[in-house]
This record gives structure tokens, sequence and C-alpha cells, in this order.
């Protein structure tokens, strides 16, 4: 059943931009002119063609693809949690402490894959990344001792991640789609949250029947097929060497332009150094950590909390993959709604339904409670995936997109990684998850605050040229 929807979503997806591409009028004029003066016929008498698909959505089906494949992996971590406590006889800080290091190491590794991004492209980024991504899963069905599991898992597994992650693809996505990016960049992120609906149980079913050990082998190797192959065959970097782009994104792209040099002025990007000099960059970044650290937090103690409280292990892994699903919905409200209305009101509302949420979970402990709390929390996991680069590009522009991004994620990832690493060092020396979820529901009333004194407004930089010609 999750397969199917899976495979049904991928479906959508494409169909949607057949039927975009197919409403394009100034796409079907291109093609039906330039196939007809190259055959010497009048372009006025001929028959309307058939159109084709636009490549970004093949595009947006890959990365959809990806991020299927990765978000699967990446939170395994939960399931796996206790199974490997019990075999190994480690605490639930040390385990907890090889997902801190994953995540630092993850998130530095996205400064560096920026810059790569940035300057080669995404194609061979993401290769490499994908290699030492499975790799490092696929070795850990071989660990027996804390420091294997922390080469494989810690630091393997991590800069793997970091050249495959949502702040990369995002930025990819966002050189295909000008006019429906927020969209675009949401229905790619889907990926994210059917991976985790969809192979969280497959992973939890495994390891309760076959073990940890093979659960992780055979995630490993499948990543690393499916991932390569689609690099090697999809993946291209911008849409201006395959012929034209539909109309509806030449238009976008042109008043996004225009709007950027009203003035007669050329305006240039702000790089990483440009935005740390504005406020709006550092408001968002303790969003970032907030956001990271609730994610986090939820995700590798989530399964065990609840099993802590008497409820099944295979209830505790629906409700990590239901929390997977309900994002879904949240980023594909979020997304849109940014191409509307602006990025700082959805993230505001993400973290008052997450502070409700903190407080549902600190009251009561019971199945339909925790069922609950999956659901809310999930309808706020991936809101700020797509709204990070539409907000970075909308305050600074594109040009350094991919290093922008990549460092608000590695601010979102170190505090996810300490986050997880405090809530079981937490329960190493008090018994329970609630100082832990307290200080979370503290901290996303921190967020909202500094959500809404974000000014969302473009941080000009103007050339040197322009610069003197005012001064003449």
């Amino acid at each position: 059943m999750p397969l199917g929807v899976s495979g049904t979503w991928l479906f959508v997806m494409i169909r949607l931009g057949w039927m975009v591409d197919r409403l394009d009028p100034g796409k079907v004029k291109f093609l039906k002119t330039e196939r007809d003066k190259r055959k010497g016929m009048d372009v006025s008498k001929r028959a309307p063609s058939r159109v084709r698909l636009f490549y970004g959505w093949y595009i947006l089906a890959a990365s959809f693809a990806i991020l299927f494949f990765t978000s699967g992996a990446r939170y395994s971590f939960g399931v796996a949690f206790k199974p490997m406590i019990k075999e190994l006889d480690w605490s639930r800080g040390s385990i907890s402490f090889a997902f801190f290091l994953n995540m630092t190491l993850f998130a530095l590794s996205l400064i560096a894959a920026g810059r790569l991004y940035d300057r080669y492209g995404p194609k061979w980024v993401i290769f490499v990344s994908t290699f030492f991504l499975s790799a490092g899963f696929a070795l850990i069905s071989v660990v027996n001792s804390l420091w294997q599991f922390y080469i494989v898992y810690g630091v393997f597994a991590a800069v793997g991640l970091g050249g495959t992650s949502i702040p990369l693809l995002a930025a990819l996505i966002s050189r295909w789609f000008t006019k429906w990016r927020g969209l675009a960049i949401s229905l790619a992120l889907a990926g994210n949250c059917m991976g985790q609906f969809v192979l969280i149980p497959v992973f939890t079913f495994c390891t309760f029947r076959y073990g940890w050990r093979v659960s992780y082998l055979s995630i490993g190797l499948m990543m690393g097929i499916v991932i390569m192959t689609l690099v090697l065959f999809v993946i291209r970097e911008s849409p201006d060497h395959l012929g034209p782009s539909p109309a509806h994104e030449k238009e976008a792209e042109k008043k996004e332009r225009s709007g950027e040099a009203a003035s007669g002025d050329r305006l240039q990007d702000l790089s990483l150094r440009g935005a740390m000099k504005t406020s709006p960059f550092w408001l968002f970044l303790v969003v970032m950590f907030v956001c990271g650290s609730g994610d986090f937090l939820v995700t590798t103690h989530l399964i065990p909390f609840a099993t802590d409280h008497g409820i099944l292990p295979a209830q505790a892994g629906n409700m990590l993959a239901w929390l997977g699903l309900m994002s879904l919905l949240g980023v594909l409200i979020a997304g849109p709604a940014s191409d509307l209305i602006g990025n700082k009101i959805p993230m505001a509302i993400a973290f008052m339904i997450r502070f409700g949420a903190f407080l549902l979970i600190l009251t009561y402990q019971d199945v339909a409670s925790f069922y609950l709390f999956s659901i809310l929390f999930g309808l706020t996991y991936l809101v700020t995936g797509p709204l990070a680069t539409t907000l970075l590009g909308r305050l600074y522009g594109f040009s350094h997109i991919g290093l922008l991004s990549g460092f608000a994620t590695t601010v979102h990832h170190i505090g996810g990684g300490f986050w997880a690493y405090l809530g079981g060092l937490i329960f190493d020396q008090t018994g329970s998850y609630r100082l832990a979820f307290i200080c979370s529901a503290v901290l996303a009333l921190i967020a909202i605050v500094c959500c809404i004194l974000i000014r969302e407004k473009r941080h000009i930089h103007l050339s040197k040229s322009s610069t003197q010609q005012a001064l003449t």
C-alpha cells in the first residue's frame, strides 16, 4: 500500500508537469516555428505539434526519488535505537552521541558541498556523496563497537548525506523553476515525506524479523544503486543547454530580473559574508537552530519514548511513519503559501502548532496522544525545507544559494544533533525525556518571535560601476 502511494505520487508529478507545459502556448509556438523553419515550410500554415515535457519535471522527479531513499535511511536510526542498545550493551547517551557526531559533520559538509555545487554543479557532488552514504549505511551491518559505529555512521554516512540533502536539491530545482519555485521545491521534498512513510515501516518489519544488521546492509546497497543511476542518466545542472523553458517560466524570470533593477542600477546577489551583515539572516539562523533541535529530538527519541510508555515497537514505528506522511501535507501547504504571502507567516504558524504539540505530549502519554502528537508535529516537520531556499533567495538572490542554504542547514543540523544527544543524556540522568521536551517547547516560542521580526525585503549590493555613476 505505501509503495503504491509513493508510485502514484511520482506519476502525478510527471503528469502535472505535462499539463502545465501543455497549457504553455509560448513553448508550443517556439517548437512549431523552429522545426518548420528548418524544413523551409510556411510557419503560418502548419498543424499543431505535440508539446515536449519541460526537462525540469524530470529533475523534480529524480530529486523526489533521491530524497525518498535518503530520508528512509536517515530516520531508521530511531527504529534501530533500542535493538542496538540491547545487543551491544550501549547507553542511550553514547548511541545518541553518534547521532550528534553524524549531524555535526553532516552540517559542516553542507558548507563544503554548497561551495562545490556552486562551482562545479550538482552531478558529481551527488554521485560522490552517494558513494559515502551507501558505504556508511551498509557498513553499519558489521560494527561491534562504538568507535566503529562513530566512524561509519558518524563520519561516512554524514559526509554522504551532506551532498544529497534537501538544501542542495532545493537549490538545484530553484534553477529550473521560477514562477512556481516554491511549489516545485515542495513537490520534490515530498520524496522526503514519502520515504519516511514508506520505508520506516519496512525497516521496522525487517529489523524485528531479520535483525538491524540485515536491514542496514539492504538499505545501504539499495540507495547506492538507485541514486547513482539517477545521477548518471537524469540529473543536469540548468536548463540553459536543453532548449527553451516554458513561457510562464520565461516571463517569471524576466519579471524577477526586471524587479531587481527597477532603478536602473545593476544589483549583485549577496554572498555569505554579505548576508551575515544583515539582521534577518541571524534571526533566520536562530529559527533554523530551533527547528533542527525539535526535529531530531523527536525523530531520534520518539520510538524509544513511546515504547517506554508501553506502546508496541510496531505501533511506535507507525507513529514515526505517519509523522513523515503528515510532513508531506505541511510542505505542500508551506511551499505554495510562500509564493503568495511570503515565508515568515507559514514559519510562525508552524512553530505555534509545534508548541501546542509539545504541550500535548507533556500532558498525556497514551497511544492516542502519541499518534496525535506525531500528526501535529509532522505538519511542521519540513516547513523550513522549501522556505529556507525561497526566503534566502528572496533576501539575497540565487547566485550563492547553495552556500547560503547550506550554511543555514548546517546550523539546523548542529542544533538537531546536539539536542538529540542532549535528549539521550537527560534520559540517562533523569530516567525521563520530560525536561528535554519542556526546553523544546520554550525554544518554539523563541522561534515564533524571530519569525515575526524577519523583514522580507531584498538586500541589495550595488556594483562598483553603478556606485560610480551615482556619484557623478
